[in-house]
């Protein structure tokens, strides 16, 4: 298979070509017009003039005009093919650099950017789209390696838990009696909802979940999630407001999924709000028409810093708080990807620690 041209091959050739095709039109021009013109420009300067004459005069002319357009073309020709080799090695060292990058990236060096290249706005924004792919997937292996570690530190408590009730049992100092199975089920429990929430989280940011939409006014979907976490709030000795708007629109939705992401957040605020706190939980019409649910709480708050990271999977504002707590780093994660699977969006405001949070939901409107 014979070998393609480079960019500076095809680039040189591109302009022989345009060079050889205007001299080729160039002497077809000269060949038509100039004979006739200059005999027209002899008998008007000197009259009648012999054939003899004629010829003579016309061959030094066609034969200063060759010359003449030989040399121009030639000095044409050796401009364009140095333009073009200047040309092609200002283009073709960004390009390499741009390959080598890419390489480089490829073998796993996310930290790989690219410089101004000083070419213009399109090479700029070659440039500029490479850097921000680049930036998305470091930050992508970043979340990885955080993911897997922190999966298995998720998985290495309760099986570190199961593994020593087991040997204690292999080994006669523990007997099989009702704590004993009780811890047994608590951690496998554990291990269990860990693999339905990732899996959960999973199916649902890649549009696999299957969703039994219906029309679900809004504060059905309030009542029954503050129904589930009423006795929880009582325990602790925080109370849980309740705000419906009458004009509150209704949704086409998913009535279990929807109540289970608002259950996630009302759990979640029930965790970080002390007694004698306030959560409130409130549906009303948004400015664009679409549901308004937002939990609000009057506890530990959210610092700046981690705002833009509590709906990733895992992610801990305080590790060992949330541990201590039971909380699994997921619920967020899984709420976010529910309310998109939906449609909608989630985010979430503090005005940093000690003020409490809000969290929104907006959901499109039923039709």
């Amino acid at each position: 298979m014979p070998r393609r041209l480079g960019l500076t091959g095809q680039l040189v050739l591109a302009q022989l070509l345009a060079v050889l095709a205007g001299a080729a039109a160039l002497a077809a021009v000269a060949l038509a017009i100039g004979p006739p013109l200059f005999r027209s420009h002899v008998r008007r300067a000197v009259g009648a003039v012999s054939p003899q004459l004629s010829d003579h005069l016309q061959d030094a002319f066609l034969a200063a005009g060759g010359i003449s357009v030989g040399i121009g073309m030639a000095a044409f020709l050796l401009a364009a093919v140095t333009a073009g080799l200047l040309i092609t090695r200002r283009i073709s060292r960004p390009v390499r650099a741009l390959a080598d990058a890419a390489a480089r990236l490829a073998a796993g060096d996310h930290s790989t950017r690219l410089g101004p290249t000083g070419l213009g706005a399109d090479f700029d924004t070659l440039t500029d789209a490479f850097n921000t792919m680049a930036t998305a997937l470091e930050s992508t292996e970043q979340t990885r390696r955080r993911l897997l570690g922190d999966v298995a530190h998720e998985l290495r408590t309760p099986l570190a838990t199961i593994e020593a009730y087991l040997e204690g049992l292999a080994d006669g100092v523990r007997t099989l009696d009702a704590q004993t199975l009780s811890v047994l089920g608590t951690q496998t429990a554990r291990l269990h909802r860990l693999v339905e929430d990732i899996s959960l989280v999973s199916r649902a940011e890649e549009q696999q979940l299957a969703l039994a939409r219906a029309i679900v006014p809004a504060g059905r979907l309030v009542e029954a999630a503050a129904s589930a976490t009423r006795p929880a709030y009582q325990a602790k000795g925080v109370h849980l407001r309740l705000a419906v708007s009458p004009h509150a629109p209704a949704v086409d939705v998913d009535e279990d999924r929807v109540v289970q992401v608002l259950v996630n957040l009302l759990t979640n605020a029930l965790r970080h709000t002390p007694t004698g706190g306030t959560v409130t939980i409130t549906a009303e019409p948004a400015e664009t028409g679409a549901l308004l649910l937002s939990v609000a709480d009057t506890g530990e708050g959210i610092a700046a810093e981690h705002l833009p990271h509590i709906f990733e999977r895992f992610y801990r504002a305080d590790p060992a708080r949330d541990r201590a707590h039971g909380g699994s780093g997921i619920g967020l994660a899984i709420a976010r990807a529910l309310v998109q699977a939906h449609g909608g969006t989630i985010t979430a405001s503090s005005q940093g620690p000690g003020t409490g949070a809000v969290f929104r939901i907006s959901l499109p409107a039923a039709p």
